[in-house]
């Protein structure tokens, strides 16, 4: 069984920042590639960012680089996505998501289809205001 918890998400100004965390359940999450990815009302559940097993390799969504930075902590079953100088068109209900067990050349042309996760938390809403 493997549970993703999301925290760290709640209202911030235009210009502000927010780090999210994701604790994993388990004992293998040093094994799999990790996501973000976020749903805004009425809107598709678009990839964000994503991180390799190993924290070496990293992708984002065109939209957030420079300015989202994703980060995982094997030793603490954690990943997190420190969110600068956030949008009012960030806000959306934001997403963790372990990968299936995949190599990191199968990764690297999947990491943003949500077809390539198999656990997801239950999400965290962030709101950012005008």
């Amino acid at each position: 069984q493997v549970q993703l918890v999301e925290s760290g998400g709640g209202l911030v100004q235009a210009g502000g920042s927010l780090r999210l965390s994701c604790a994993a359940s388990g004992r293998t999450f040093s094994s799999y590639h990790m996501g973000w990815f976020r749903q805004a009302p009425g809107k598709e559940r678009d990839f964000v960012a994503a991180i390799s097993w190993s924290g070496g390799v990293v992708y984002y969504a065109d939209s957030v680089k420079g300015r989202f930075t994703i980060s995982r902590d094997n030793a603490k079953s954690t990943v997190y996505l420190q969110m600068n100088s956030l949008k009012p068109e960030d806000t959306a209900v934001y997403y963790c998501a372990r990968s299936f067990a995949m190599s990191i050349s199968a990764y690297r042309g999947s990491y943003h289809r949500m077809g390539s996760y198999d656990y997801w938390g239950q999400g965290t809403q962030v709101t950012v205001s005008s």
